[in-house]
C-alpha cells in the first residue's frame, strides 16, 4: 500500500470546545483523510451550579468524561474574546483553562482559534453570525437539524476549523494564543 493510501486511511477524532460559564458547547468530528463527519455534539449546562468554582469542577469532570469516552486525538478551543465586562472575560478564561487542563491531563495536544478564524474557516466570512455558522455546518457535516443551543454547533465549527488548519496553524505554545488572537482581532484592543 502506498504512502497516499495509508495517509487517507488514517483516522483521527477532534474535540472542539466552545467555552462558557453557563453553557459550554462541545463537538466531536471523525476525520478520515479529507472526509469528516460528526460523532457527537451537545452542551454542558452550568447555570444550575451556584459558585464559579463548582462550575469549573463540573467543566473538568464533563470534559474528562467526554475525552475518556471518545478518546480524541486533538482538542481545539475557541479563544475567549474581549467583551465589555472584564469579570466575564476572566471567568470565561478560567473555563477555557479548565477544559485545556482536562485535555492536557490526558496528554492530548490542544490548539485555540479566535472566533473570527473559526467563522472564516467554516463560512468564508469572519463576521458570520452563529446562525450562519450553524447553517453551513448543516451542509458540511450533513446534520439533519440544528440544535436549539448554538454553542454545540459553534464547538463543531471549532473542531472543523482545526481540521482545516491542522499542521498549518498552531498548537498551544508555538504561534497560537493571545498574541495570534490579538493580531487577528486588532479591534478588540481597547
Amino acid at each position: 500500500m502506498g504512502k497516499i493510501a495509508k495517509k487517507e486511511l488514517k483516522e483521527q477524532i477532534i474535540l472542539g470546545i466552545d467555552p462558557g460559564t453557563n453553557v459550554m458547547g462541545y463537538g466531536l468530528i471523525l476525520v478520515r483523510g479529507n472526509k469528516y463527519e460528526p460523532l457527537q455534539y451537545g452542551v454542558i449546562h452550568l447555570k444550575k451550579y451556584g459558585s464559579h468554582e463548582l462550575k469549573l469542577k463540573k467543566i473538568f469532570e464533563r470534559i474528562t468524561g467526554i475525552i475518556d469516552e471518545f478518546l480524541p486525538d486533538k482538542v481545539a478551543l475557541e479563544a475567549p474574546f474581549y467583551g465589555q465586562n472584564v469579570q466575564s472575560m476572566l471567568k470565561l478564561g478560567r473555563a477555557q483553562g479548565v477544559a485545556m487542563a482536562a485535555a492536557l491531563a490526558r496528554d492530548i495536544p490542544i490548539a485555540e482559534y479566535s472566533p473570527k478564524k473559526v467563522k472564516q474557516s467554516v463560512t468564508g466570512n469572519g463576521n458570520a453570525s452563529k446562525e450562519q455558522v450553524a447553517e453551513m455546518l448543516k451542509t458540511l457535516l450533513k446534520i439533519e437539524s440544528i440544535p436549539k443551543l448554538l454553542d454545540a454547533t459553534d464547538a463543531l465549527a471549532v473542531a472543523l476549523c482545526h481540521h482545516f488548519h491542522d499542521g498549518r496553524l498552531q498548537s498551544r505554545g508555538r504561534s497560537a494564543g493571545w498574541k495570534s488572537f490579538l493580531e487577528e482581532n486588532p479591534d478588540r484592543i481597547k
